[in-house]
């Protein structure tokens, strides 16, 4: 399938695919009736989702199972009254119902929104009013149906609310039933053309309220190479990514890459993380493909790998969060496998990476996107020299590129703010070596200047998770009169060293964070803590800290 959609798909090396790497688009393209119905009439009986959970149960459809009952599900919203370019959310967990629904909504031109199931109240009446949204199709939970109710009342705009199960509550539609009953399914021709909106993902509000980042139909397209040249996914792969549905990573990882290059999507539906289930499954359904951010990865290698059979894994990812080096080189010498950087934001699709050709270097990024025209500016807004920070930028003037955000739905403000003057600015710090590889520094924000000193930061928290004490750290900069900022560190500390006299602790972490990297670096300043401030997606709110800091 790939091949309808690239040049060429074959490359020798990172340059090749640098110099040749070209996307082919199609007028009016539709990622379900373009890709899984195309599968559907190519190889029916091809298998596209691996379903478990955590009670044992366990599905399995192939690309004809999944036309029909997207179609199934296209015929029951359109009986609903769901048309094209009406707004729905979807708050479905990593229930396979999920799959039906986003194809479905795709194939009659509609906008989901993927939410995730701990919204509060006031969350989805912020989103429902934000949006207009039109319908809510959730998890039959008894926390997920209280919030959404709750929320109705001041949500003029949701007309209609539609439960997968288990409960279906007085007023809800009842999904199961709908699908079974609904008529055949027609194909709607030329239902949207390539800037349609597709799907409107709120951002995780690490600084204020989220952002709904728009993105058009074509956005599929743009995670070719996600898939094939970062994953590494070839048709008889089984692919795992560890991501709930009410984020954005789930399209990158389970769902558009993954299914145009032919691979089947594992989905592992589980209430809580446990390393040992994750290590389970791997063994017992030979997952070949594994992306998942570093704090998994730091799971598990706390774990005794030796009592799982992790043979059949022939590649792994990690994105979400820069990579501590420590935890490479200790997945490394467990598993032999070497963990593929990757990077990139809900505004846009993997932009930095370490591909099958590049040998990584723990800590980076990895090389830019040939799919987009990224460079560092520093704050002259000139490239960045070597070593140099830099904010990391798409330039935009010679074109648009698939798979980059339409803007920030209904706030044109936003928008011009991050994309002006033909370069989207990411927001985000790095240096680049001299052999063009990314290193992460941090948000813009969240850059430490300290007596002229610029520090990021991921180097620090690096410096610190290397020690034995630190289960996981945030770095903020603190005012101080001589230095101008002065770096803190407030830590988790790991259970066996609770008790420990915390003065003499600040003490040797310290030490050896001066040991691990530049003495200037060094956390004046250490908090422990037994949580940390995050957004409802898992990213710490730095902001929170340094806010806390200045009361």
């Amino acid at each position: 399938m790939i091949e309808k959609y690239l040049k060429q798909t074959d490359f020798n090396n990172f340059d090749d695919f640098t110099e040749n790497y070209q996307l082919l688009v199609p007028d009016n393209f539709n990622f379900g009736y373009d890709i899984v119905d195309e599968w559907a009439a190519k190889e029916p009986n091809k298998k596209a989702l691996l379903w478990t959970n955590d009670k044992g149960e366990c599905r399995e459809f192939t690309f004809a199972q999944m036309k029909y009952y997207s179609d199934q599900t296209a015929s029951y919203f359109s009986s609903l009254g769901i048309k094209k370019g009406d707004i729905v959310m979807a708050i479905l967990k990593r229930r396979f119902e999920f799959w039906f629904t986003i194809i479905a909504l795709h194939k009659i031109g509609a906008i989901i929104i993927p939410a995730t199931h701990l919204l509060t109240k006031k969350d989805l009446i912020y989103r429902n009013n934000a949006a207009d949204i039109k319908a809510i199709i959730a998890v039959g939970e008894d926390d997920i149906l209280s919030h959404i109710n709750d929320s109705l009342s001041e949500s003029p705009t949701v007309e209609m609310c539609i439960s997968v199960g288990p409960k279906i509550p007085e007023g809800w539609h009842d999904f199961q039933k709908g699908i079974q009953n609904a008529p055949t399914f027609t194909k709607i021709e030329n239902v949207n053309k390539n800037d349609d909106p597709l799907i409107i993902s709120f951002t995780s509000g690490t600084t204020g309220n989220p952002k709904m980042v728009l993105l058009d139909c074509i956005y599929p397209l743009a995670h070719i190479v996600t898939a094939k040249y970062w994953h590494n996914l070839h048709p008889y792969s089984l692919h795992l990514t560890i991501a709930d549905t009410g984020w954005l990573k789930a399209v990158w990882g389970k769902l558009y890459g993954q299914w145009i290059a032919g691979a089947c999507v594992f989905v592992y539906d589980h209430e809580k993380f446990t390393p040992s289930a994750i290590l389970h499954v791997i063994d017992k359904y030979r997952i070949t493909s594994l992306c998942a951010p570093p704090t998994i990865f730091r799971f598990l290698i706390r774990e005794d790998v030796s009592n799982y059979d992790l043979s059949s894994l022939e590649y792994c990812t990690i994105a979400g969060e820069a990579l501590n080096p420590a935890v490479y080189e200790q997945f490394l010498k467990l598993t032999g496998i070497k963990l593929k950087e990757g990077y990139g934001q809900s505004e846009t699709t993997l932009a930095i990476f370490t591909s099958p050709w590049t040998t990584p270097k723990p800590g980076s990024m990895g090389l830019p996107n040939p799919h987009y025209d990224i460079d560092l500016l520093n704050h002259e807004g000139k490239s960045a020299v070597t070593g140099e920070h830099g904010q990391i930028v798409i330039r935009t003037d010679k074109k648009v590129p698939v798979g980059l955000f339409k803007g920030y739905y209904r706030n044109k403000v936003l928008t011009n703010e991050a994309w002006h003057n033909n370069i989207y600015y990411t927001g985000d710090v790095a240096t680049r070596d001299e052999d063009g590889y990314f290193w992460f520094v941090g948000r813009a924000d969240d850059v430490i200047k300290s007596s002229g000193y610029r520090i990021g930061p991921f180097e620090v928290e690096s410096a610190l998770m290397t020690h034995p004490a630190v289960v996981e750290c945030a770095i903020t900069g603190v005012p101080d009169e001589i230095r101008g900022q002065i770096v803190k560190a407030t830590v988790i500390l790991a259970a066996e060293y609770k008790s420990f006299h915390h003065e003499k602790l600040k003490l040797e972490i310290q030490e050896h964070v001066k040991s691990v990297t530049a003495p200037y670096k060094y956390p004046r300043i250490i908090e422990f803590v037994d949580i940390l401030p995050k957004t409802i997606s898992g990213k710490i709110r730095r902001t929170e800290i340094r806010e806390n800091d200045s009361l």
